[in-house]
């Protein structure tokens, strides 16, 4: 979700897009795009969500490695190429380079208009955006070199693309994505899922139990895999929440020579009411109401109300959605490691590369420290550590609530064991003990984390990156925090942030750009700017082993 002056910056040092090594004199035919189809058919789907699943899959890191891995089959036709980037490229990225290796067409929007006028983020516009401007893959004899071109796509995305209404559907001007149904067939591997809070993320995965695993890249170019959770807000469709799919495309009016290549001719797309899989369900509900009342919408699957994100995962489900509390406490602890495995790549980055903890901590915060640019936009860790509380705050009401189905033999519940309590604590300590997280401190020396150990320091986690390395990972012992170099400025600030640690809301539209003395004076609360008071409680483990002290005490 860069801006585009950072992104500008960043692309004359051969950072943060694509950084192109030596190629040959004389560019191979696989460095160009040709169009020898017309538009994308059903194979050609089906080829794309292969591809984006079997990235998914795969033991990587940065989209750069995912596609220089085994997973990628055209890797051994790139050309000397680093792929460098944010949430918001991915999808574009993704789908432009399928079409590139495939001679598909392909077209995007390259401009839009925010609802607020010409001074607001169009990031976080509070009505939507508008397609004003779009740009197409040119269809000519020779082809168009590849790179450069996937080049100026990246530099032109941001997360204002995928802020649209999703009612939008113009002849000319329409958006690169529609509102898809929400069923296994319609969100799929290459499917966008839209967090309005400024980050885009890309389904890999829909599981049987109805789980939709996702994977997003971040502005430092660390790639998280976990699942779509209340942490993606569901909004009104003018802004475009939370699920996108392609909207199909054709070159119309080209001309094909004898080569099998396309000249000529422009792109034309598909209607939302020609599109079988078109739906606002995920605003107007089931049964649907005005898109105008969708914060009213409800949500019944046969003769049961659920919450939007129940509904979701009964819809996606193989068969009635049932949740197997041992199994889910398994995968929850997983994708938390891989949350946290994650970010330690995104602080040793801040760390090594960026080394921001060498640098002067600024007299003020930025505007908004979830959407900025320059060093905080690159390096801090807010909306990353957001999304992390929410996780481990959404594991937590989720094991509570595993306990209560218990207590009532709630039909959805499959257990057969006969303390469940007792083995969703064995399931949590098996993954805590099979995720150790180390960092290596300013002096050197590894400290060794458990999952555990970061939900007991979770809302001690500075986002900031002017602090020390022990203090993005919440020291708060001496003998841990010893090596810090941070002085007192440092210090003062890191106390003073508290209250923005606690909070696990990302306030988008709230001004923030305090100074030290304004934090700690408040007023306090998430309207404020300023953080709210108390952190939620998020730790599992104590609720488990203090329900199971407490059932035994009354035997």
């Amino acid at each position: 979700m860069r801006s585009k002056s950072v992104r500008a910056a960043f692309a004359a040092a051969c950072l943060f897009v694509f950084c192109i090594g030596t190629a040959p004199a004389s560019a191979g035919a696989s460095t160009l795009w040709r169009i020898t189809k017309d538009h994308w058919d059903a194979s050609d789907e089906k080829g794309y969500e292969d591809f984006v699943a079997a990235l998914g899959a795969e033991d990587c890191w940065t989209v750069d490695a995912c596609l220089k891995s085994p997973a990628n089959p055209y890797r051994h036709t790139d050309p000397k190429v680093t792929f460098f980037v944010d949430c918001a490229d991915v999808p574009y990225l993704l789908r432009g380079y399928y079409a590139w290796k495939n001679g598909l067409p392909f077209a995007w929007q390259s401009a839009m208009q925010s609802s607020d006028g010409p001074r607001g983020d169009i990031r976080y516009s509070s009505g939507g955006n508008r397609v004003v401007g779009r740009s197409a893959v040119p269809a000519t004899a020779s082809g168009v070199p590849a790179i450069p071109l996937l080049f100026e796509i990246a530099n032109t995305v941001s997360t204002a693309m995928f802020r649209h209404d999703a009612r939008s559907d113009s002849p000319t001007l329409f958006t690169d994505m529609y509102s898809p149904r929400l069923d296994r067939e319609a969100i799929r591997p290459g499917t966008v899922a839209y967090d309005v809070n400024g980050h885009v993320a890309m389904v890999w995965k829909v599981e049987p139990s109805g789980r939709i695993m996702i994977f997003s890249s971040h502005p430092d170019n660390t790639l998280d895999r976990t699942f779509v959770g209340r942490e993606f807000l569901r909004t009104g469709p003018e802004l475009g929440s939370i699920f996108q799919n392609w909207r199909p495309i054709r070159l119309d009016g080209a001309k094909q020579l004898a080569s099998g290549t396309y000249v000529g001719g422009h792109i034309v797309g598909t209607p939302n009411e020609e599109i079988p899989e078109f739906s606002l369900e995920q605003y107007v509900g089931n049964p649907p109401v005005d898109p105008s009342l969708w914060a009213v919408a409800k949500f019944v699957k046969d003769n049961e109300g659920m919450d939007f994100y129940t509904y979701l995962r009964a819809r996606l489900s193989i068969g009635d959605l049932e949740y197997r509390p041992v199994e889910e406490m398994h995968v929850m602890m997983q994708t938390l490691c891989q949350d946290l495995r994650a970010r330690d790549r995104a602080i040793d980055i801040s760390r090594t590369e960026g080394r921001t903890q060498d640098m002067p901590q600024p007299d003020r915060l930025p505007r908004n420290i979830y959407g900025t640019d320059g060093v905080w936009e690159l390096y801090s860790t807010p909306s990353r550590d957001a999304r992390l509380k929410t996780a481990f705050k959404e594991m937590y009401d989720q094991t509570r609530e595993f306990i209560q189905m218990k207590e009532i033999d709630a039909p959805r519940l499959q257990y057969r064991g006969d303390d469940l309590p007792r083995d969703l604590l064995r399931a949590f300590d098996e993954e805590n003990a099979a995720c150790p997280i180390t960092y290596r401190k300013t002096d050197g020396r590894s400290v060794r984390l458990t999952i555990d150990d970061v939900i007991h320091r979770l809302f001690k986690l500075s986002f900031d990156p002017y602090h020390c390395v022990e203090r993005r990972w919440g020291a708060t012992d001496q003998a841990e925090l010893a090596s810090c170099p941070d002085g007192a400025k440092k210090a003062r600030w890191y106390e003073a942030e508290q209250r923005l640690r606690n909070q696990i809301d990302r306030t988008y539209d709230v001004e923030m750009d305090a100074t030290v003395e304004e934090l700690e004076q408040g007023p306090f609360g998430l309207e404020s700017g300023r953080g709210v008071a108390q952190a939620p409680e998020v730790d599992v483990r104590a609720f488990l082993a203090a329900h199971m002290e407490s059932r035994s005490a009354q035997r």
